[in-house]
């Protein structure tokens, strides 16, 4: 990022020395922008957060639907329905 600032070469050109698309750039620059609080957004910290959450909500929710066929086998073997 600090390269693109200061260097005041053209984007594509930054991009080629790199090796990295164009749009690439622009989105790692719009997300630097967002964590450095210039613009609205989600910051790469809170993104981070937001998959961790995803992920265990997944996992619970996987959890629930064992307990719930554990608990309808179990309710079966002792005869109760």
């Amino acid at each position: 990022m600090r390269l693109m600032r200061s260097s005041g070469k053209p984007l594509a050109q930054i991009s080629r020395e790199l090796d990295v698309s164009e749009q690439t750039l622009r989105n790692w620059r719009k997300q630097q922008e967002i964590d450095e609080g210039e613009r609205e957004g989600l910051t790469t910290e809170e993104r981070e957060e937001f998959a961790r959450l995803r992920r265990e909500n997944k996992v619970l929710r996987q959890e629930k639907e064992i307990l719930r066929k554990a608990t309808a086998f179990f309710a079966r073997e002792d005869g109760i329905r």
